[in-house]
């Protein structure tokens, strides 16, 4: 079970109910959850008195799923054994002397079989081992007790979908997708999966939310959000509206505990479906790119600008020689609109350009300055996920960002702004002791007020301030003159350019006092 921490940065694949055929020589085979057996057991208006006749229906279809994996841990101290003809009995294939040694792991998931024939869907994480390990093998367990091993026919990483195939010498109990696109905030669901390894266990709820985005900036952070209780070991299970049909596949949790906490996130069917059939026949999935970092507009970064709040999201960072460095898009800017598309938290640009086809040209609109313009760019084929993490890091924030640290005491000084900090022009004397780039014009902290905005926010000494909204700084007169502008404009916030030590240069607004 993935966890989702917090709600901060996705795709609307134009998918409808999918019913999955195989070619599986079966004759007339008829899914667990086809209306007219579901009319059985579910009244037409609402939820019925007791959940029971329709989990009784859809059970059999949902399955477990485990895999035995070799991974590497630390090795342990040195082997007393070194150097004896005992040294390699006790010390592991590591050798007792710190390397890494291979263990043996196991993991626990769910899944639904979607064809008579054994096609299987579970979430990609269930599958994949993690770090530098590798999975050795696949089982698939019905609700029965019966095992059979599993081939893994495909996966994706970005919409953490994954397709496994079990040959079971019968006809198998399956379900089919339905239609997303109809659920509706409190409509009743029911998910069906293995959390903690408990399998076959059932929990109730209503959909939440639809097309809530956790603001992870994945190529698909856009999921129906439900009550029902979700755990470890129910990702890669079904989500069952009240006609008995696969709205969602359960995937996530926001969790400050570990637990579930009546926060659950589903993959919609409307977006796996039309994946899933993409994976069985072996075809590539492209996504659209532009190549930029982004996060939301914050209260912060919209007050510092003077734009409306929660609208767009913000460039940090555009890649170098990238499609949207060559339509002219540059950090700050601020993106409204692609390709007609208004740009929300519902709707992000992520989710927007990554179900773009590449080649496409669009239009982009943004903010720079205070005014709009329209850019347009050519879309490229999004990378990998292994090859973006290697490269540049789009639409989120970097590790080791500064600013994510907790505020640092700092030397006292006189501070000289409403922004809280004390500065000093940069010289090539400081730019060099910082590791700055030739060339860098700004001016350094020398102090900041640890009860100030930016003190909070992680400012430091020794960072390195090259713009206030949008104007280059090079004295302390600039910078004031910049927080003078702000505030004849009536804003509250300042949005800085500042260059931690060693790290990229990245936009925070900072309240004035």
């Amino acid at each position: 079970m993935r966890y989702a921490y917090g709600l901060t940065t996705a795709l609307l694949i134009g998918g409808a109910t999918a019913s999955l055929v195989t070619g599986y020589p079966a004759g007339a085979q008829v899914a667990q959850n086809e209306a007219s057996e579901i009319s059985k057991v579910v009244p037409r208006a609402g939820a019925p008195a007791s959940f029971a006749d329709l989990t009784a229906q859809l059970q059999p279809a949902v399955v477990n799923i485990s895999t035995r994996q070799k991974v590497q841990v630390a090795g342990g101290g040195a082997n007393p054994f070194a150097g004896t003809p005992f040294e390699g009995l006790f010390g592991g294939q590591g050798g007792g002397n710190g390397a890494p040694q291979t263990r043996e792991a196991q993991s626990l998931g769910s899944g639904f079989i979607i064809s008579a024939d054994g096609y299987v869907v579970t979430n990609n994480h269930v599958i994949t081992a993690e770090g530098k390990g590798q999975v050795e093998s696949i089982t698939v367990t019905m609700p029965d007790g019966a095992e059979y091993p599993a081939k893994l026919i495909g996966k994706d990483a970005a919409s953490d979908l994954a397709v496994l195939k079990i040959d079971a010498g019968k006809s198998l109990p399956f379900v089919k997708f339905g239609d997303s696109r109809k659920a509706r905030v409190g409509d009743w669901i029911i998910a069906i999966g293995n959390p903690f390894g408990l399998g076959g266990t059932v929990t109730s709820g209503i959909v939440s939310a639809v097309y809530r985005s956790t603001q992870s900036g994945g190529a698909y952070d856009r999921y129906l959000q439900t009550d029902a209780a979700i755990n470890r070991g129910n990702s890669g299970g079904p989500m069952f509206d009240m006609n008995g049909q696969v709205i969602g596949i359960n995937n996530a949790i926001f969790s400050p505990t570990g637990g579930s906490v009546g926060i659950g996130f589903a993959i919609p069917a409307e977006i796996a479906a039309p994946l899933v059939q993409k994976l069985i026949k072996g075809e590539a999935i492209e996504r659209g790119y532009l190549g930029v970092r982004i996060q939301p507009v914050t209260e912060d970064i919209a007050d510092s600008l003077g734009i409306a709040h929660n609208k767009g999201e913000f460039i940090q960072m555009v890649e170098p020689d990238g499609p949207a460095a060559k339509s002219g898009m540059q950090a700050g800017d601020v993106v409204v609109t692609v390709d007609g598309k208004e740009v929300t938290k519902d709707q992000t640009l992520s989710y927007i350009v990554a179900n773009t086809k590449p080649g496409a040209r669009i239009p982009v609109e943004v903010i720079r300055g205070g005014k709009r313009q329209t850019l347009t760019a050519t879309v490229a084929k999004r990378p990998s996920e292994d090859e973006l993490s290697q490269s540049f890091t789009p639409d989120g924030d970097e590790d080791g960002d500064a600013f994510n640290n907790p505020p640092q005491k700092q030397e006292k000084g006189v501070i000289e702004n409403s922004l809280g900090l004390t500065v000093t022009p940069l010289t090539a004397t400081i730019a060099r002791q910082l590791g700055a780039a030739d060339g860098t014009k700004g001016v350094v902290i020398v102090a900041v007020d640890p009860n100030s905005d930016a003190g909070q926010k992680g400012f430091q000494r020794g960072f390195i301030i090259l713009q206030a909204n949008g104007r280059p700084v090079t004295t302390a007169a600039d910078l004031t003159a910049a927080i003078n502008a702000a505030k004849a404009e009536g804003r509250s916030a300042l949005l800085l350019r500042v260059q931690p030590r060693g790290q990229q240069a990245t936009f925070v607004p900072v309240r004035l006092r």
